[in-house]
Parts: structure tokens; sequence; C-alpha cells
């Protein structure tokens, strides 16, 4: 097993600096706005202020799952829990100023809450960008081996593989016929503290069991990899009947109409500031480029599935001279169809704008999976188990998977499109508006600094 030397005092030490902070606040105003009197009855009605928020912010994590922080976690949804604790903890402020008789937080709630979010936020991105690089250098890694692989493993083993700043160091079993003498040899050798094996796999239900024993001796965790592309994983959820475990169909978060209706108030309204306040000065510059650098029409219209596989006319501008491949041929590197204004609007995704007029429609949402074209739906459908999932929502301007890196025609395509289905699915079973906040905002830095996966 391997040794983890620091790991377990790191969480304690955040949560002792984040209520720190919270009290370093709190006095910093108190002293800032009030002469400083050592009043026996203000200074006991601070300090309980104080101690109940600071109680509220450590039971609230355990809601908001603040502290716990896998490796593999990705900035995106760090934020989306950084945003909800805080936002929850400063409404926990407001509310307690406004039932309590402290008058220093009446007055103050506003100032406290608004610095408490700025440095909270810049602290804690400093800490997760400080231990992703601390990860990439090769400091604070996990031991971990993968054996009976498959499709499913290989993806998991390319994402490990790949993303440095997860900070495992993955080790190759050198047989392929597996003997539970010379795993554990070399485990134990290794340091090994992640055993990855897939649920589908060719392995005798006694060499499992073996495995798993002493694995459990060893001090050894074993993973499995459930099927993302086959297996129905992604349509149960694990509850209980007393202490006995069964699996319940899962109610995914925009199954519920409250969900729907302010997902659906926030497509209108941000969809409407874009076209009045950019679209009407922006559409036209566009317009003129793409007319002045070749011919035919402004925007190009496309079917696509939509919500429930309904097709419906996805707009665009044209990025390309007019052919008869549109429909049937998907872009390529350096694709010679593609004009040179097409070039930079692919590559700032502007030419994805006119889809807020779809979105306004109803056709489509601000965020989620991206519409593919019929033919590549159709092909992946049979060949991918879960592709259908993408449906249960609308499909987005952008998307969980196209922040992340997960687009374009580059690669080996079938192990990047079910790494989009798999972004995709974990979309849908973990929506939040929070969200689709976050990734709106990532969306806006790839079109401002360009995303170089666009073709």
């Amino acid at each position: 097993m391997q040794k983890l030397r620091y790991s377990r005092y790191f969480k304690s030490a955040i949560i002792i600096l984040d209520i720190l902070i919270v009290a370093a606040v709190f006095v910093f105003f108190f002293l800032m706005r009030h002469e400083y009197v050592l009043e026996k009855a203000r200074t006991e009605e601070n300090v309980l202020s104080l101690l109940l928020l600071s109680l509220f912010w450590i039971l609230l994590s355990g809601r908001t799952k603040l502290y716990s922080i896998p490796r593999n976690l990705t900035y995106t949804l760090y934020v989306e829990r950084i945003v909800t604790h805080i936002f929850i903890f400063l409404l926990g402020i407001v509310l307690l100023a406004r039932v309590s008789n402290n008058e220093f937080l009446k007055y103050e709630r506003f100032w406290i809450t608004f610095t408490l979010f700025i440095i909270l936020f810049l602290v804690k991105s400093f800490i997760f960008f400080t231990l992703k690089y601390i990860r990439a250098q090769g400091g604070n890694y996990r031991n971990v081996m993968f054996i009976a692989e498959n499709s499913s493993s290989e993806i998991l083993k390319d994402i490990v593989t790949q993303r440095k700043d997860y900070g495992y160091r993955v080790y190759e079993f050198p047989n392929e016929e597996i003997n539970i003498t010379e795993l554990q040899n070399f485990w134990r050798e290794k340091e090994i503290h992640t055993v990855f094996i897939p649920t589908q796999n060719h392995l005798s239900k006694k060499l499992l069991e073996e495995i798993n024993r002493e694995a459990e001796n060893d001090k050894i965790k074993i993973s499995l990899i459930p099927s993302a592309i086959q297996n129905d994983f992604f349509q149960y959820d694990l509850g209980y009947i007393e202490t006995q475990p069964i699996l319940t169909p899962s109610k995914f978060p925009l199954d519920y109409y409250t969900n729907v209706i302010i997902k659906r108030s926030f497509d209108i309204l941000f969809s409407l500031l874009v076209l009045i306040f950019i679209a009407t000065w922006l559409f036209p510059i566009i317009a003129l480029l793409i007319k002045s650098d070749s011919k035919g029409s402004v925007f190009f219209k496309q079917k696509r599935y939509g919500f429930h596989d309904e097709i419906f006319e996805c707009f665009k501008f044209r990025t390309m001279v007019n052919n008869d491949e549109s429909t049937t041929k998907t872009t390529s590197q350096n694709d010679k169809r593609i004009t040179k204004i097409g070039k930079f609007l692919r590559k700032t995704s502007l030419d994805e704008m006119p889809q807020f007029i779809n979105v306004l429609r109803g056709d489509m949402s601000v965020v989620g999976p991206r519409p593919h074209m019929l033919l590549i739906d159709e092909f992946y459908k049979a060949k991918i188990g879960r592709y259908s999932v993408r449906s249960l929502v609308k499909p987005g301007i952008t998307g969980l998977a196209q922040v992340s890196g997960l687009r374009g025609d580059t690669g080996e395509m079938e192990v990047e499109m079910k790494k989009r289905i798999i972004a995709d699915s974990f979309y849908v079973k973990n929506w939040s508006i929070i969200l689709d906040a976050v990734i709106i905002l990532k969306t806006i830095l790839l079109v401002i600094k360009g995303d170089q996966k666009a073709i």
C-alpha cells in the first residue's frame, strides 16, 4: 500500500484556514467601523455570532461537499461547489443579521458578504491550482494500475495519463495472465494505492474474490469501472430500505418542473440580453465580412436532433463555400471548404451566435449537449449505448464537454466521442443553474482566447 504522509492533514488545514478568513473579515470590519470598547455584552454578542457562522460553515460543507475534492475534480465543477457554498453561507449571514440583535452585523452584513465572497473564491481557487501544479510536477501522486482491461478502462487510462494534474502514476502489470501471488508482489513492490478493474471483464469469480481479499489485506483500494457506453448504471441510484441496498430509477434534476422553469427563464433572459445588446451590432458586421469573403447566404441552416430526438433547424453563420457535402461530410483539419472568415468564426465560436434565436424559439438551451449532424447521431447511436441520454435535455450552444476540451473532429473519433457522451451524461445527471453559469463563464474565456480544437 502507498504511504500517504500529509494528505490526512490537508483537509483539516484548509477548514481551519477558511474559518480564520471568516473570523478575520468579521473582526476587520468591526474594528474599522466601530471604536472598539471592551464591553462584556457586545463581546459576547459578537463572539456568539462568529461561532454560529463558523459552525454553519462547517455543517454546510457536508451538504455542498466543499471539502470532498477528489483529485480528478475539474475546475468547472469545483467552482460550482465554491459558488454554491459561499452563496448559501452569505444568505446565512444576512439571515442572522435580520433575526439577531447584533447591530454591527445588521449594518455591515452586505460589505462582509461581498468581501468574504471575493477573498474565499480567490483563496480557494489559488489552493486548487497550486495543488494541480504540484501534481503536474510529480508531487502528491497516487500509484495506480489497471487489470483485465477493456474499452472502458482504456478511456479512463487515457484520461489519467493525459491529465498530469490529476496526479496519477500508472504502472503496467507485465503479465496478461493474472497470478494472484505475482499480482500481490507487484502491487507491494510498486506501492500501489488503487487497482482499477472494469465491471465487464474476463476474470473468473474465484480469481476476483482472491483479488478483493488480498487487496483488503494489503489495504489496496479496488475501484470498479462501469461500462459507460453499455451498462444501465446511469439510469439507477443506490438507495436503501433500512440497511438493504437497492437500485432505484434515477430522477434527474431537469425531471423536476421547477428546475425546467428556472432553466427556461434563464435561457430566455440571457438570449434576449445577447440578441439586444450584442447581436444588434455584431450580426451586421459578421454578415458584411461573410458576404465580402465568398458568395452565398449569411446564415446556414442544418437539421439536428433536439429534445427527445425531435428534429429542428439549427442556425449558424455560414463558414464554408457552398457545397453539396455539408450534410454528409464532417469538417477535417485544413478543410478547403472553410473560408478565411469562416476559419476565424469557428476559432472564436462566433459562428454559433445565431443559435440564440434557436434558444428563444425553444429548440435549444444556452447550455446543454451540443447537437450533432444527423448522420453522426445515427452512426453513434448504434455503437454507443448511452448516446441517447443526450436527448433527455435540450441541446445547447455550449456544454460541459466543449469547455472540457472535448470537441472537434480530430484524434481517434470513437474514443473521443465516448468521452463526450460521458461528459454529457454527467451534465444530465448533475445539472444545476450554477453549473450552467460556470460553463457559460468558461465559454466566454474560450471565445476571448480562441479554441485551439475548433476547426
